[in-house]
């Protein structure tokens, strides 16, 4: 990486550019991805509400989402929230606000197949993240299974290390 690159990044930052990230960066950005998420649930009910008002004002009345609607949309939007973030720029918001980026094991990006399987996993299984901790590599029970790795990168693009193209897994 050039010296003008790294003028970006915080002095204090610098010596963990690429560095794997631990436990409690992965959850501190998992949490807030799940208040980004959240948030789109939230919004999406709001919408919901204010057509079926405009459709049929004088027989409304609220919709009462159901506990199983409300999660199995929450796991629906954080799925394709995820994938996509992680496909198109290699990390979420809650990756951005904390300074990391999913990687290939090599240092590339994601392609379209791994970037959805590790969305599936995290949602369905985030315990799995909780590895890293005891993982001497720091990596997750998801980055074993799909070889992916999740760095500290705080430029606001990939490096060039990772290459411009998308794979297809």
């Amino acid at each position: 990486m050039s010296d003008p690159e790294m003028l970006s990044v915080p002095r204090e930052a610098r010596s963990y550019q690429g560095a794997s990230a631990g436990v409690v960066t992965r959850v501190a950005a998992a949490v807030v991805d799940a208040l980004v998420v959240a948030a789109a649930l939230v919004g999406s009910y709001a919408a919901l509400v204010g057509v079926r008002f405009v459709l049929e004002p004088r027989s409304f009345r609220m919709p009462d989402p159901s506990l199983l609607w409300s999660v199995t949309l929450f796991i629906g939007y954080l799925v394709l929230y995820l994938t996509v973030a992680w496909w198109m720029a290699g990390r979420s918001i809650g990756d951005h606000v904390w300074g990391v980026r999913v990687t290939s094991r090599n240092g590339g990006r994601l392609g379209l197949v791994r970037s959805f399987a590790r969305a599936v996993t995290c949602a369905f299984f985030p315990v799995g993240l909780l590895w890293c901790a005891v993982d001497r590599d720091r990596r997750s029970l998801q980055d074993l299974a799909l070889h992916t790795s999740v760095v500290y990168d705080w430029l606001p693009h990939p490096s060039a290390r990772e290459g411009s193209g998308r794979s297809a897994g």
